[in-house]
């Protein structure tokens, strides 16, 4: 069955807040939503969500009543996906990206470590997580940031995608790290990046929703909990992953847009998590808490 991408052209800021929109109507649901710039010159972009074609109808439907309100006659356009690994497809010419000491680099790019590089490796795969994400770059530069400044003994990175975050922590920090994705697939590939990295020992990838395993009691509570999602599931998941938090530990939480921050911070707030510091990326937020 093919894949449809659903689109609204508009300039960046508007894209953006349409993106906020789709992020709040799909929430947790299995629709990857993004943004694309598609010419500099006349500040135009595109707001999309990826969905099957059996889907159109009801997505179409839904898309209209978020965009009512505040886009009532923004055209909503259709394109037809082909059938070609776009993943591996759109990694092809991207460069390296730099977070703190992080160099997050494909396997063609390993001539460019340089030597007080802390290097991830990670190809293209069927997983989130390149480092080329404003919120996966955030997520590196605060782990490198709090790793360097407080204790941290062992950790949790909730919705590990490709993995990168725990292969980036475990390179700096010789701790235990669980790692848990709601997705078997990501877990394979996260297992896979980390013997490529070298640092499978010490890093448990565990199949787990949410905190649904008994994964977390047997490692936790964590000193660090790292959680890359989406806005709306953080804010759900605020008391229990404020339960899984070790006294004094730190949260660094990210896959929120700007506009969301303020909801999320309550949400942390409410469950006695303070707030330290925040990155700004492209438009997304990494945000740092502390228990106590």
């Amino acid at each position: 069955m093919s894949e449809i991408r659903l689109y609204v052209t508009a300039s960046e800021r508007d894209a953006e807040r349409i993106l906020a929109i789709l992020s709040e109507v799909f929430g947790e649901e299995d629709y990857v939503v993004g943004t694309t710039e598609v010419d500099e010159k006349r500040d135009l972009w595109e707001a999309s969500v990826y969905l099957m074609a059996d889907e159109e109808d009801e997505v179409r439907r839904r898309v209209e009543e978020g965009l009512a309100q505040t886009y009532p006659d923004k055209d909503i356009q259709r394109e037809v996906i082909p059938d070609v690994d776009w993943i591996a497809k759109s990694l092809e010419g991207l460069k390296p990206v730099r977070a703190g000491r992080f160099l997050v680099h494909g396997s063609h790019d390993r001539h460019k470590v340089k030597v007080n590089d802390v290097a991830i490796e990670i190809d293209a795969g069927q997983a989130f997580g390149t480092g080329h994400h404003g919120t996966t770059a955030g997520c590196l530069e605060m782990i490198h940031s709090v790793a360097r400044s407080r204790p941290v003994r062992n950790a949790l990175d909730l919705g590990t995608g490709s993995g990168v975050l725990a292969i980036g922590l475990r390179k700096i920090r010789n701790i235990p790290i669980l790692a848990t994705d709601i997705d078997p697939v990501a877990v394979e590939v996260a297992k896979e990046n980390a013997r490529r990295n070298g640092v499978a020992r010490g890093l448990r990838l565990v199949t787990a929703p949410g905190f649904h395993s008994p994964a977390f009691a047997e490692e936790g509570p964590f000193d660090l909990i790292i959680a890359n999602i989406l806005a709306r599931p953080l804010i759900k998941m605020a008391p229990q992953l404020a339960a899984n938090l070790a006294p004094g530990g730190s949260v660094i939480l990210s896959g929120i847009l700007a506009a969301q921050r303020w909801k999320v911070l309550a949400a942390y707030n409410g469950v006695k998590l303070r707030h330290v510091r925040t990155l700004w990326r492209n438009g997304w937020v990494t945000i740092h808490l502390q228990h106590g």
